[in-house]
């Protein structure tokens, strides 16, 4: 299952695992490489330039094969040192880069320069050609099914990916409501040539939340999340608890993010990983979660989803298709 996506990356499967705040480590990102697929560190769930340098040291000697490190940039009163954070990727010599939040263009000319493959994250046709102009190789497209930040034009992905695969010459990764080989057939149908997994990684051996979390999440539904922050106009997708439950109601009802701010805490959040309590917090998670019923290791599950799609392609469709004729 060749694609120009796993000849521009390196890579085996054109599967590759999104750059997960607090849980794309080392770890995990080796797994999903080691499996074929592209594993992503987050830059800035190490806490320092000095932390990602040891831990993009740390998965080059869980794998040999190509991997990623995820960079967004956000804006923020005070902001990490995103520069710092830039020339360790450069130093440390790593393959890929998948940049998310704001305008990449001046990081994209640096990593252009050294021969970095860039990815970036979209949520929109109009940011996706924007990224296309900067010289990103790669665009990852996430529907308004996705967990984290889907954008403010709520476009499902079913929509969004061919709207974007029709109009960029560059290729395109699908992201959002993807969890199985059958995701990944309609993501190829679409015009993408691959998929990027967030939500479904997290329920993996490998994935560094605690293990009553995989557990609530394998348990819910596609029902169970909240959009936070849409009167803000800075639209989340999260898992739905007494916190994001009751940030919405404060919003909904005329408040302002002082009013939030000690429920959305992003240390509370990540105490909901560490210590595996679902209501400690505010937590990212994707409607997919309603597809996901257990938790593999990260060979495992490339490799299901592969012959999954695989066997859907020679055995559904041509089967439909001669019965048609």
């Amino acid at each position: 299952m060749k694609t120009r996506a796993t000849q521009i990356l390196g890579i085996e499967h054109p599967v590759v695992q999104g750059g997960m705040q607090w849980v794309a480590t080392a770890e995990l990102a080796a797994a999903v490489s080691n499996a074929g697929g592209l594993g992503i560190i987050s830059a800035l769930t190490t806490g320092s330039p000095e932390n990602l340098a040891r831990e993009i040291r740390r998965c080059r000697e869980l794998t040999d094969r190509p991997f990623g490190v995820n960079l967004t940039i956000l804006p923020s009163i005070s902001p990490p040192p995103y520069d710092e954070y830039r020339d360790v990727i450069v130093n440390e010599i790593v393959s890929v880069v998948e940049t998310a939040g704001n305008n990449p263009g001046p990081f994209v000319d640096v990593f252009k320069a050294q021969g970095i493959t860039t990815i970036h994250k979209c949520t929109s046709v109009r940011h996706a050609l924007k990224a296309e102009s900067l010289g990103v190789d790669i665009v990852s497209i996430d529907g308004f099914e996705c967990a984290g930040h889907p954008g403010e034009d709520d476009v499902p992905g079913l929509v969004l990916i061919p709207a974007a695969a029709a109009r960029l010459r560059i290729p395109v990764l699908a992201s959002g409501g993807i969890a199985d080989g059958r995701g990944l057939v309609a993501a190829l149908a679409l015009g993408a040539e691959g998929i990027s997994m967030g939500t479904r990684f997290m329920c993996t051996q490998e994935s560094p939340i605690h293990p009553r979390i995989k557990d609530a999440i394998v348990a819910a539904t596609e029902l169970d999340t909240e959009l936070i922050f849409r009167p803000l106009r800075n639209t989340s997708r999260v898992a739905s608890n007494s916190v994001s439950r009751e940030a919405v109601g404060i919003l909904a009802n005329g408040g302002v993010f002082e009013d939030v701010r000690s429920l959305v805490a992003g240390s509370r959040g990540r105490r909901v990983y560490t210590e595996g309590d679902p209501e400690s917090g505010v937590w990212t998670v994707g409607m997919v979660q309603g597809l996901i019923y257990d938790v593999p290791g990260c060979s495992e599950l490339v490799a299901r989803i592969v012959q999954e799609a695989e066997d859907l392609i020679r055995s559904r469709l041509s089967a439909g298709i001669a019965a048609r004729a």
